[in-house]
């Protein structure tokens, strides 16, 4: 699934990783929208509207899973990324593709590609 023309919130709070991830999507035409905190991934739910998202499990010293359950409830397709694999999903999340850093732009596309509807 190509990211061309879509709008992603990315969730990341590593800052090379997150510059690296806005870099990969941009330059794949896609529209990203950037976050670091939980706080800040909330807010821009508020703030508009989102095609898919690409969330860190381990955001600071929590995880990412209270973002992933607004997005659900919106309707908003969305993926993990972490280091650490699929393993910590609980069962609300068990189904929801995860790509392993470090990961490229075909991980991505792929993962998104893989999202049943």
């Amino acid at each position: 699934m190509s990211v061309k023309g879509l709008s992603i919130l990315v969730l990341e709070d590593e800052p090379i990783i997150a510059l690296t991830t806005e870099d990969l999507l941009i330059d794949a035409g896609a529209d990203p929208t950037t976050v670091s905190t939980i706080a800040d991934a909330e807010d821009a739910l508020m703030a508009r509207s989102f095609d898919l998202a690409l969330l860190d499990v381990n955001v600071g010293q929590t995880n990412s899973y209270a973002v992933a359950t607004a997005l659900k409830a919106r309707g908003i397709r969305f993926i993990f990324a972490t280091g650490y694999g699929d393993a910590l999903h609980g069962d609300a999340f068990a189904g929801v593709p995860t790509i392993t850093k470090p990961y490229d732009l075909a991980d991505i596309e792929s993962a998104f590609a893989s999202i049943q509807d």
